[in-house]
Parts: structure tokens; sequence; C-alpha cells
């Protein structure tokens, strides 16, 4: 395999979480994490086990008329079913991979699934690309499976081979894969819903996106699977925030304290509302207290989840940036400085180098002295890293000695 000459940014992220992981690259096998005898149990609870005979039909026949592999992990990196031609599988082996396995890439490595896992998005990763030595005569493409219901992640859909795959049509493929399975497991839930419907409040789900955005996003669903998207102004989406933050709701006066930093009157902030509403529909925003009818899922408050459950790598790979960044409205600031505060502590408190290694490559955390120091110190003296973060703490000492 020849050296690459050029390294792709998200290739390159994912090398660097790998190292910070521990992660030898002469390392042959994955490790197996799910023994032989769990496995059967796994994957009978798993919810693409409802899904798996038609990925399988779908694309699992295609890779073996190719050649390949199709693969499906869980939403921890475990491979629950690895399927191909007798041939291709033995040669599979030879790299781990195979049901049982573990593919998150902190623990095998820059690969397909691994970073379709840490970024939660498709990607694909070609030959010298991976990580680990022995993994580079092969290439993968991947994509995230979501639940129909709320988005979360339940695992990743793969196709690994030869050079021959690397293809756009391949990508393609496993995309249409992947979405034909979400599909399903919806067409699923709406078969064992036949009840009558409950008003809308109670049956619209309410999704928010404020992680690093100027302008939040917002995701209503009914509880007919119509997903509607919303862009809201800085404004609207600072209200929502408020409201999201706070369920048992809001006077205006209370609203107005942390949406504005000086005193307006009510009828600045009720011509706000007025104008959310028309957007939102009725049945959405209640008055009196103001307040949000529906349960809201927001991305930060997954965030703090994460942290509340100890998970803080989960907190650190949901966390996109800070929320609304741009935004200087009071009760948006103390969120704000909540959740990075809360984040960040937690990953200082972790002593995980590859988790301080995530905070010191974003835009954020890039001239956050003690995180550097403190990464410099949980190294190992043999880390590839090491030089990388000396010489950062070197040019942070220099410009903080300047000022």
């Amino acid at each position: 395999m020849e050296p690459m000459t050029s390294v792709r940014p998200q290739v390159a992220d994912s090398w660097l979480r790998s190292a910070a992981a521990g992660v030898d690259t002469g390392l042959v096998d994955a490790p197996i994490t799910v023994p032989e005898d769990a496995l059967r149990d796994l994957r009978q609870a798993h919810p693409l086990a409802q899904v798996f005979p038609l990925l399988d039909d779908v694309l699992g026949r295609a890779a073996r008329e190719c050649d390949a592999i199709m693969a499906v992990s869980d939403a921890a990196g475990q491979l629950l079913w690895v399927c191909g031609t007798p041939s291709v599988l033995r040669r599979a082996e030879g790299i781990g991979f195979v049901e049982g396995s573990n593919w998150d890439e902190r623990v095998a490595g820059t690969n397909a699934p691994g970073m379709a896992l840490a970024l939660d998005q498709p990607v694909n990763v070609v030959g010298a690309e991976h990580f680990r030595r022995s993994v580079q005569r092969w290439s993968c493409a991947a994509t995230p499976i979501h639940d129909p219901t709320d988005a979360s992640l339940l695992g990743v859909l793969d196709i690994t081979g030869g050079a021959e795959i690397v293809v756009p049509q391949t990508m393609a493929m496993v995309r249409a894969a992947a979405r034909m399975a979400e599909a399903e497991l919806a067409r699923e839930l709406l078969a064992r819903g036949a009840e009558p419907e409950p008003p809308l409040s109670s049956r619209t789900r309410v999704g928010l996106q404020a992680l690093g955005r100027d302008e939040a996003l917002l995701v209503l669903e009914d509880g007919r699977h119509s997903r509607r998207t919303v862009r809201l102004s800085r404004r609207h989406g600072e209200i929502v925030l408020l409201l999201a933050s706070t369920p048992r709701g809001m006077s205006g006066d209370e609203l107005a304290v942390l949406l504005y930093e000086d005193d307006v009157s009510p009828s600045t902030l009720r011509a706000e509302l007025n104008r959310l509403r028309s957007l939102l529909g009725e049945d959405l925003l209640a008055s009196r207290p103001y307040r949000l009818t529906a349960e809201v899922a927001a991305d930060w408050l997954a965030v703090e989840a994460h942290l509340a459950a100890g998970d803080v790598a989960s907190g650190l790979r949901a966390y996109r940036g800070p929320v609304l960044p741009s935004s200087t409205a009071p009760g948006v600031v103390r969120v704000r400085r909540s959740v990075e505060g809360a984040l960040r502590r937690a990953v200082l408190a972790s002593r995980e180098p590859d988790l301080m290694s995530t905070w010191t490559r974003s835009a954020w955390g890039s001239d956050d002295y003690e995180m550097w120091t403190a990464q410099l110190a949980a190294l190992t003296p043999a880390s590839p890293l090491r030089p990388l973060v000396a010489g950062q703490v070197a040019r942070l000492d220099r410009e903080l000695g300047a000022g």
C-alpha cells in the first residue's frame, strides 16, 4: 500500500482521535467485545433485527455478488451481523472484522463504521486512510441508521471490500439501504399504533438544534411521522430555547428579563410571541404562563443527560459547539456557559487523552491552556501525539507571555 500524499481533514481528525485513545497502528485484530454466547441475545433484542432481513436482501446480496462484505453494527460500534461469501469472510477474519468485534475508532483505529459513529454522518475510508496497517488493503463505506421516532443513533450500515468498491455508487447504495431500513421501522411503528389519535400537542415531537448554530433549527414531527423543519430567526430561536429550558413556563416579565439586554415594552415581546405562534401553530405555544405544550428534545439537553449519566465521551460527541454562539440574550448566555463549563470540567476530570484531544482540536478549545497542559500530562512518553501537544503548550506559553 502506497503512503498517503495528502489527507482529508476528517481522516486526519480520526487519526488524532485514534492515537489519543492509544490505538497501536500495528494492532492486527479489532477486539471482541461481545462473546459468541451473548451475541444471539444482543441481536434479537436490537431494533435493527426487525430490518436486518431487508438489509441483507437489498445490500447483502449485492455485497456477495461483488466479493464484498455487508456489516451492521450497534451504536457502540459492535458488529452484530457480518455477511459475505465464505472466502471474503475468511480474509476479513485476518483483521478481526467478525461478528462481536468492536470497530469504534477509539479501539480499532480509523475505519468507516467507527467514523460514521463518531461523526453521525456517512463516510468512506479508502486503503491507506485506515489507522491500523493491517486494514489498509481494505476500503469501506458506512452510514448511520437512526430511530425514526427520536432520531437517536441505532447503529451503522457498512460495505467493506477491496479498491473496486471505491466508487460513488457504493455510498449511494449504502445510504439508500439505510433510508429504506428507517422507513420500514417507521412503517412497523405505524402498523402497531392503530389507537385513536390524542390531541395534537401531546403527539407532536419537537426537536431543537442550537449547538454551534447562530440560527436554531426546529424539527416538528406529528403522530403520523410527517416531519417539518423550521429555521428559526435568531430571536425566535432564543425564545424557544428559553422555553425549552423551563418546562413549567414563564411569565412575560420573566421571559423579557432573560431575552433582552435592555428594558423593552411588553408589546415588543407579545409581537415576537405572536409571530412565533403563527409559525409553530396555536397548539404548541401556550400563554399564562408562556410555555411549549409538547415535550422538547434538544441537542444541548442531550449533552447534559450524557454528563449526568457519567458518559463524558457521548456528551463530547454530541456537543457540536456553543449554544447559539452569537446570541447575547442573558438567559441564552447563561445556558451556553453552563453547558460548556460542565462539559469542559467533565473532560478535564476524565484525564482521558482522546477526550482532551477532541476538545483542544475544536474551535472553542484550541486556546484552552489548562486543557492542553492536562492533555500533555496524560499522554504516555511514547505517545506520537506528545510532540504536537507540547508544541501547542509552548505556543500558548509564548502568546500568553507576550500578552
